[in-house]
């Protein structure tokens, strides 16, 4: 049996890819803080297909030794695709900022990436038919005034997930690393972001994308030839090849 791992799966993004990989018959292994949050969504996966087998992983990727342990502990599955999702943001200037919530932000979107994506290519590079997805943000690829700790952490992701697909093109392996990178998408993200109780996308901005959206472009960037799956300034989702310049040693 091949699994998909899915972190940050209780909602948004990672909820809504879930149900979308869970549509095409793949057992799920999913991970996030929240067990109440991940159970409902076992649920609602085996109401679309009670024959999948659905691992619930609850971690903190902000703790690394938790990082460590969730691989670990999936040692013994074989895993087919493996989606880094899970991610926080900030909305503050940076004389602003909160420290302790962006050491957070740091351990969860590039600390944890990192271990996650070097820990799976070590283990699967050479296996036909895997994939290492990584969410990125449209703010990996440009920065917003107000945001720049968020965009800078997410331009790490993209680079260092073009610069990974870059290697093991050159080493012919098997993995294909690619990076998914939405605009702003109607999840609790906005919300965390700005330490509102609220945030209402219909009141608040011209354009936006629903989480069930995002998840049908990351079905698009996982069945394409892609390295990045970016969407423009008109909203508009386009597959493309690296769009960070490569340098090869």
């Amino acid at each position: 049996m091949k699994y998909t791992v899915i972190t940050g799966a209780s909602s948004g993004i990672g909820y809504e890819t879930a149900l979308a990989f869970a549509a095409r018959g793949k057992n799920l292994i999913i991970a996030a803080r929240r067990l109440d949050k991940l159970e409902e969504l076992k649920t609602t996966i085996h109401n679309i297909n009670p024959e999948l087998d659905v691992i619930l992983c609850t971690v903190d990727l902000s703790v690394t030794e938790e990082v460590y342990n969730l691989y670990n502990k999936l040692k013994g599955y074989e895993i087919e695709t493996w989606i880094n999702n899970a991610g926080l943001g900030d909305s503050a200037f940076v004389a602003d900022q909160n420290l302790s919530k962006v050491e957070t932000l740091l351990r969860v979107n590039i600390e944890s990436l990192t271990i996650l994506s070097t820990l799976f290519v070590r283990d699967y590079a050479e296996e036909e038919g895997t994939q290492l997805i990584n969410v990125s943000s449209a703010l990996g690829y440009a920065i917003a005034v107000g945001t720049i700790t968020y965009s800078a952490s997410k331009y790490y992701v993209s680079s260092f997930t073009e610069g990974l697909a870059k290697e093991l093109e050159l080493k012919g392996a098997e993995l294909k690393a690619k990076v998914l990178a939405p605009a702003m998408t109607e999840t609790e993200f906005a919300k965390n972001a700005t330490d509102l109780d609220s945030f209402n996308y219909k009141e608040n901005l011209p354009m936006y994308h629903t989480a069930k959206q995002v998840a049908g472009f990351m079905m698009e960037i996982y069945d394409s030839n892609a390295v990045v799956g970016v969407v423009d300034q008109n909203y508009e989702f386009m597959l493309r090849d690296q769009i960070y310049p490569i340098i090869e040693g």
